[in-house]
This record gives structure tokens, C-alpha cells and sequence, in this order.
């Protein structure tokens, strides 16, 4: 058991499937009090009861749809205690931008962005009374790199490590740790609405993350000072070179950006 977490209060959103629930049975397993949170609570039923069962641990489930600011604030006013907020709903729709819709653009702003700074404003003041706490911001590569297609998403994942990068620096001196963690495609039913077709999900098939250890890799950094976690690593590293010579890097991967 990680000594660090035991005893700790974990919230994750976005937590009744894919990379969510992972970080969620992690947690409890680790020891922390696990708050999951998301749309529908069938699913959150399932993880409370597998963690109660191969965990011991202790879950609870919260109905939330964080693009309802209204809901988000009365659920966190209700909490006393949050040693570890993970932002992870999130969804992306795979369209050029000719064919993205402005509902389209509203929804994804509202659950990544909005809903994400909705959550972190109700969690810090909690935090910050107590001198330490610990928020991670579930962002994307695709923050980094932005590909055709993604248009939209990209866009939400970079305003995610915009808003994560100053909110880091404007914490420095409250014992507040902020972590980006920033995967490539991850196995989970992310796809399922981002890539109807399920054409670009096997094309990409055999560079996806596995959602345990991507999972675990979170929980892991969990109350440490870690700046980001970035997976895997070469295509952080892609992201590195564009940052230097993106043009080149637009010309040279043109295919392979072009896959969706």
C-alpha cells in the first residue's frame, strides 16, 4: 500500500469507464477514499462494488455532468475534504472543420475546459485552507501536436495545459502540486465517439496506451511535485520537435497526422 495516499481523499470525473475508473480502482487500492464521479451512475455502481469487493476500499459513487456549473459547485460544496482532484472527463469528435458543428464546439469546450475549471475553482479553496493538495488535469499530446481532424479537441487539451501551466506557477507557494498528464491514444471507448467509423482507432491500434499503466502512472504522482506526465514517450518526444521545427515536422509526418 502507497503510505502516501492511505488515508487520502481522491475525486476523479469522468470516472464510470476507460481511463477514469482505472485511476479510480488504482486509488482505492492504494488506500485513498475514492470519490467517483460522472453522468450515469450505473457504471459507478459497478466500480464501487468491485472496489468494496477486490479492494476493501472505499468509493463513492456522484452523479456529475461537470458542463452543469451549477451541479459542479453544489457537489463540492458538500464535500469537506479533496487531497487529490482528478480532472479527467473529457471527449473529442474526430471532424475537419468544415464538417465540426458549432453544438459540437460548445460541448467540448464545456466538458474539457469549462467543466475542468469549474472543478479545480471548487476544490482549491479546500486545498489551500489546508497548505496542500494535489490537482491533475487529464490533457493530450494532442495539446501539443495538432493534427487534421482534431481541430476542436486540440484546441480544448491546449487551453488544458495553458490554464494548468499558469495555475502551477500562481500555486508554487502553497504546498498545491499541478500535474498535466498528456497521453497519446489511450485503448479505451474514447473512440467510440471520437472515430465513428473505427477507422482511424485500427490503423492506430498497435501504438495504443494501455489504460492501466497509464492509469498507474497517475496514480503513482499522486501528492508529488511531478510537472507531467507524458506518454509514450516518443511521441513526446515528436512533440518536442515541433515545438522547434514544426514546419518540417507538418512536412515530414503530413501522412501520418492524416490518418483519422
Amino acid at each position: 500500500m502507497n503510505e502516501r495516499l492511505k488515508g487520502k481523499t481522491v475525486f476523479i470525473t469522468g470516472a464510470s469507464g476507460g481511463l477514469g475508473e482505472k485511476i479510480a480502482y488504482q486509488a482505492a487500492l492504494k488506500g485513498a477514499h475514492v470519490y467517483a464521479a460522472a453522468r450515469r451512475m450505473e457504471p459507478l455502481e459497478r466500480l464501487r462494488t468491485k472496489i468494496h469487493q477486490e479492494t476493501q476500499g472505499s468509493c463513492k459513487p456522484i452523479i456529475l455532468d461537470v458542463s452543469d456549473l451549477e451541479k459542479v459547485s453544489n457537489v463540492f460544496a458538500e464535500i469537506n475534504r479533496i487531497d487529490v482532484l482528478v480532472n479527467n472527463a473529457g471527449f473529442g469528435v474526430f471532424k475537419t472543420v468544415e464538417d465540426s458543428t458549432l453544438e459540437e464546439m460548445k460541448g467540448m469546450f464545456e466538458v474539457n475546459v469549462f467543466g475542468l475549471v469549474a472543478c479545480t475553482k471548487m476544490a482549491l479553496p479546500k486545498m489551500i485552507d489546508k497548505g496542500h493538495g494535489h490537482i491533475i488535469n487529464v490533457a493530450s499530446q494532442g495539446g501539443k501536436i495538432a493534427t487534421p481532424k482534431s481541430s476542436l479537441y486540440s484546441a480544448t487539451k491546449h487551453a488544458v495545459l495553458a490554464y494548468s501551466n499558469s495555475l502551477r506557477m500562481e500555486l508554487m507557494k502553497t504546498g498545491i502540486h499541478v500535474t498535466t498528464v498528456n497521453p497519446g491514444p489511450i485503448r479505451t471507448n474514447f473512440f467510440s465517439i471520437a472515430d465513428e467509423s473505427g477507422n482511424y482507432a485500427k490503423t492506430i491500434d498497435k501504438w495504443m496506451l494501455d489504460a492501466d499503466k497509464v492509469a498507474g502512472k497517475v496514480v503513482a504522482c499522486m501528492l508529488t511535485n511531478k510537472r507531467e506526465i507524458n506518454l509514450p514517450a516518443w511521441m513526446n518526444a515528436g512533440s518536442k520537435l515541433y515545438q522547434l521545427f514544426p514546419g518540417l515536422v507538418e512536412r515530414v509526418a503530413r501522412g501520418a497526422f492524416s490518418k483519422k
